[in-house]
């Protein structure tokens, strides 16, 4: 029997998504959010992702368990939903600064052979969606036994019309496997040279995932940009593990080359000793790069209208409303998109919906936090939302899940009052430890040392109040803390 191909799937997780704003925030990027796709609509991206490479197991290959390189500060939300699904990761691969993906993917190849292995990689960013999962998985399955021979394999979308948001790949014919040589990379064309690609003919989108032996990409990277290689080397030296989270050194990941795959490796392949070559992917591909892209993948009714959340819509075509928190109507729009958030509203022409971005560098210039944060915002014990707000209160929804708690804090510039309106309170306040239920409260003064858990086996909800001359979140002084923030 033959023995099967070790595959190891890796999923990129670092992205900001700052052209799907408001829904996605620096803090809350798209990837683990839900925008629909291939499954059940509340799978977020990052979870449609892993969910798909677990087809790959079978009688050829030996899939291991998946790698995830990400952002330090989404660390607690990709273990949150690989909880939901149960997946119990390889590691958590966690970059201190961004330096683009070709030192993150550089990462997930020295883990994948850290145990002396050489596996295959299969690297996939986590913001796609996929209509076809049996078609998905069977292509993947191709690139997986030609690259098990030493090549380079991407995949490639076939081109439903002239769109200038994507890279394009020009290749020969294809093998008997459906296998195409890759000729040359083309950066995101203008619309003219769009529609002379699409009837042309032989050029494909360029996907983003690709795969390859972890050697393949070390030797590859080494040969092209050797100064990625040895400075993203010294940072894994220099790691630290704290369970599943893998830290490459901060100082030394900060000095690596911020570099894409294309352009560190994948665009100098054709014409070197690195043969690269094409799987085609036929299988209701989406590149959720923007909203116009949300809209392409949505139901619509007879209009061409597509809606999430509380929405009403007449008189309009081609439409995209995204409401989440009250009733959006739209009247006589063709073309436009509305997002609406809790502190934010997005009016767009829906062709234009890539410059979104222009708006979250302007408010990044001016020094605003609705680029950053949700109103509601998702901490590793919970999430609280900031439902009002004054010169000297702030009023806070908080949620605690089961078991977890805050850390032990004081304030130097509030007092903070606590209602509880669902679930059981452990609360420490100074030393007195109260145990709290529904509609029961406390008060915290300022300078007071404090913690709020929740002992029981349903959510903790309170409604607390702050009172005070500042009442920003860097007012926290950690005495305790679980996750590592003291």
């Amino acid at each position: 029997m033959t023995a099967r191909i070790l595959t190891q799937p890796v999923i990129m997780a670092g992205g900001s998504g700052t052209r799907l704003w408001p829904l996605s925030r620096a803090g809350y990027p798209k990837q683990f959010l839900v925008l629909g796709g291939d499954a059940d609509r509340s799978d977020s991206l990052f979870q449609q992702a892993v969910r798909r490479l677990q087809g790959l197991d079978g009688a050829e290959l030996a899939v291991a368990a998946p790698l995830i390189v990400g952002n330090e500060d989404h660390r607690f939300l990709c273990l949150d939903q690989l909880r939901e699904l149960k997946v119990e990761p390889a590691a958590v691969l966690l970059e201190p600064v961004g330096r683009n993906t070709a030192p993150a993917v550089t990462l997930a190849a020295l883990a994948a052979q850290s145990d002396g292995q050489d596996p295959v990689l299969v690297v996939t960013p986590a913001d796609q969606t996929v209509t076809d999962e049996p078609a998905f998985a069977a292509a993947l399955k191709q690139a997986v036994l030609a690259a098990a021979d030493g090549a380079v394999v991407i995949l490639g979308i076939t081109p439903d019309r002239p769109e200038t948001g994507y890279g394009y790949i020009l290749t020969g014919e294809p093998d008997a496997r459906g296998v195409a040589p890759v000729q040359r990379f083309v950066e995101k064309p203008d619309a003219a040279t769009a529609a002379r690609y699409l009837a042309e003919g032989c050029y494909a989108w360029n996907a983003g995932i690709f795969v390859l032996r972890a050697s393949t990409w070390l030797k590859a990277l080494g040969s092209f940009r050797p100064d990625i290689a040895q400075a993203t080397q010294a940072a894994w030296d220099g790691r630290a593990t704290d369970a599943k989270f893998v830290r490459p050194a901060k100082a030394a990941f900060a000095a690596v080359p911020s570099e894409s795959v294309d352009y560190a490796v994948m665009e100098r392949c054709p014409g070197s000793p690195f043969a690269i070559q094409m799987v085609a992917l036929n299988a209701g591909w989406n590149d959720l790069g923007a909203w116009d892209a949300v809209w392409q993948v949505s139901g619509k009714d007879a209009g061409g209208n597509a809606s999430v959340g509380d929405a009403i819509i007449k008189d309009s075509e081609n439409v995209l409303v995204h409401a989440t928190s009250r009733l959006v109507s739209a009247v006589g729009l063709k073309d436009v998109v509305v997002v609406e958030t809790p502190d934010a509203v997005l009016v767009a022409d829906r062709a234009r919906s890539q410059e979104v971005k222009q708006i979250v560098n302007q408010l990044t210039k001016q020094g605003r936090g609705e680029h950053t944060l949700h109103r509601k915002v998702h901490r590793p014990w919970g999430w609280y939302d900031s439902i009002d707000h004054g010169p000297r209160h702030q009023v806070k929804r908080i949620m605690v899940k089961p078991g977890a708690s805050l850390s032990l804090q004081m304030h130097h510039h509030r007092a903070e009052h606590w209602i509880v309106v669902s679930g059981t309170a452990e609360i420490t306040n100074g030393d007195k430890v109260l145990m709290l239920t529904e509609n029961q409260s406390t008060y915290i003064p300022l300078g007071q040392v404090h913690r709020l858990a929740n002992p029981g086996k349903v959510d903790l909800e309170i409604i607390e109040v702050q009172s005070g001359s500042y009442l920003g979140e860097d007012d926290i002084v950690r005495y305790e803390d679980t996750y590592g923030r003291a």
